[in-house]
């Protein structure tokens, strides 16, 4: 497994983990922004009324509404990586990855709109009368290509295969496995809840939500999302308002730091401008999805006669998920401070490493050797050899790199008990797991560090449930919606019938998941997101002078019928 794991990394570096990949996906919307004219400005308040169903026709063809489609698409992205993906942002970035995962968004909700838009216009019915769309129907229809003898080469017909693929694998590693591993360790931590009684019990939920198909869904999530949005909405604003006089610095250092790069603070090492860049985009496109083709599938089943009035309606998607919602959580770690504190925690092996010597992280040369080793610059002697342990504290003079600090109060147990013995190290990473844990002060990152952030308010510990019930939410709402993406490639590919096969292989996925290792899962997950986006941003690009026909085609049936609006003109 490990080879599998060292191979999946690799490959995930020349695609997914590319610069070149986050070039492709920020270039795709900021050529739809300039050449549509900043339509995520433009469009916005006529967005709001089209979802409250302003433009609709009696007799538009569909399964849901235009807020179910929003809702079903929202609860697909708002996850783990509004809660767990901002904090790891700012864990790496500082506060500068904030902004750009802002900046992302806003790019983001441009390439929404115009994805939704080609999906919607050529989706189509299924053999059980319901509508069936996503990217791979647009590739299928548009994306061929005829060459000069008069033959057809079946460009799109191979991408959209490749797609629908890709998203089922994504629906595993994306929307099911990470989802439910997340809940039930968090069911765990906070409710000590074992792990295969929260899979067994949101194992059945599941299967009931998702046997009832996209009406079903819609009904589940047009509830779900708002009330999910509203808790985790009260419980950012008691932190932030609780640290009020930190809300100004905050917002400073998210604009600051933008030019300057995140200086060292607390157990925080700092962060160039390149690497807060780097982490805020990652971050920003993981949480929204936009480029991915994962929310088309749900906003083809709104009703619609016009492709881009439901395009509208998904331009809000990435201003409510990242703009909002990672906001108020990047906002309550910055106002409480707990990203650049030190935390006990059991330390992750995979995340720490034995270096030769004593540093210091409160002298200006100890933090500046530390900053260019975690940023791979010029790295620290790696300890290789025998560490010595009596009664749980290590011998020899040595230091520990634990989550991109430098560790304190370090303690080695083993079953419950101080160690004494030795620990074998070879290029500062401990071999031995013989029930060995590390224990020890750090910083901390993803849902855990978020956890901490919502106990630092007038609620105190009373804080934390408000994450856990909102990972809880928010994650089973994703894992809900990636049922339907995959649902939707396993009909393009294999027809209607197969359905029923794949959502019983979700469900039984989705109950092992919560309690057993699913970290190479996340690996593929970042490949199968690659491979789902490359082909669709491909196409996106390839047809944009018919989005813009299609931009003008709307506009004007808006004019006609609302003439005293003044709409956009093209």
């Amino acid at each position: 497994m490990q080879r599998v794991s060292d191979f999946l990394s690799f490959l995930d570096a020349y695609i997914g983990g590319s610069q070149w990949f986050v070039y492709l996906l920020l270039g795709t919307g900021l050529f739809f922004t300039v050449y549509l004219v900043f339509p995520q400005i433009r469009f916005f308040k006529y967005a709001l009324k089209i979802v409250r169903g302003k433009f609709d026709r009696e007799g538009d063809e569909g399964d849901t509404s235009h807020f179910q489609a929003l809702t079903t698409a929202l609860s697909g992205t708002v996850g783990t990586g509004n809660i767990a993906g901002v904090a790891l942002a700012v864990h790496l970035g500082g506060p500068a990855a904030l902004f750009w995962m802002l900046m992302t968004a806003m790019i983001g909700m441009t390439t929404k709109f115009v994805e939704v838009t080609l999906s919607h216009k050529y989706r189509e019915k299924a053999s059980d009368g319901s509508i069936a769309g996503g990217p791979m129907y647009y590739m299928k229809s548009r994306l061929n290509i005829k060459l000069s003898s008069g033959k057809w080469l079946n460009v799109g017909k191979w991408m959209a295969v490749l797609f629908a693929v890709a998203t089922i694998l994504s629906s595993f590693g994306t929307g099911n496995l990470p989802q439910i591993n997340s809940i039930s360790n968090s069911m765990w931590e906070t409710f000590s809840i074992p792990h295969v009684v929260t899979g067994a019990i949101l194992s059945v939920l599941l299967a009931f939500v998702i046997v009832g198909g996209i009406k079903r869904i819609a009904k589940v999530t047009q509830t779900l999302v708002p009330v999910m949005a509203i808790i985790y909405f009260v419980g950012a604003m008691l932190v932030i308002c609780y640290n009020y006089e930190n809300i100004l610095p905050s917002l400073v250092a998210v604009i600051s730091d933008v030019f300057t790069g995140a200086s060292a603070t607390g157990g925080f090492l700092g962060a160039s401008v390149a690497f807060a860049f780097n982490r805020g985009v990652n971050r920003g496109l993981f949480s929204n999805e936009a480029g991915q083709g994962s929310a088309p599938i749900a906003h083809a089943a709104a009703r619609a006669h016009e492709p881009v009035s439901e395009g509208l309606v998904a331009l809000l998607e990435p201003f409510i998920d990242t703009i909002i919602i990672c906001m108020l959580t990047g906002m309550t770690l910055l106002a409480s401070g707990v990203w650049m504190e030190k935390h006990e925690n059991r330390f992750q092996m995979a995340d720490l490493e034995v270096v030769h010597g004593i540093y210091d992280d409160t002298s200006e040369d100890g933090r500046a050797k530390l900053f260019n080793h975690v940023h791979g610059k010029n790295s620290l002697p790696l300890f290789n050899g025998t560490l010595s342990v009596d009664n749980g504290r290590i011998v020899d003079e040595i230091s520990m790199i634990h989550s991109r600090s430098l560790a304190e109060n370090v303690q080695v147990a083993q079953g419950g008990s101080p160690f004494t013995g030795e620990l074998q190290v070879v290029r500062g990473r401990i071999t031995q797991s013989d029930n060995i844990r590390i224990f020890g002060e750090s910083l901390m990152h993803s849902a855990p560090l978020t956890t901490i952030a919502f106990s630092r308010s007038w609620l105190g510990e009373y804080g934390k449930y408000i994450v856990s019930i909102g990972l809880l939410l928010f994650a089973f709402s994703t894992a809900i919606s990636w049922s339907y993406y995959g649902g939707r490639a396993m009909t393009y590919l294999f027809g209607i019938k197969s359905i029923i096969y794949y959502k019983i292989l979700y469900v039984i996925g989705f109950f092992f998941a919560s309690f057993v290792d699913t970290s190479i899962i996340w690996v593929l997950s970042g490949i199968t997101i690659a491979l789902m986006t490359i082909p669709n941003l491909i196409g996106l690009l390839a047809l944009h002078k018919e989005v813009k026909r299609e931009v003008k085609s709307f506009w004007q049936e808006y004019a006609d019928r609302f003439p005293d609006e003044n709409p956009p003109k093209y």
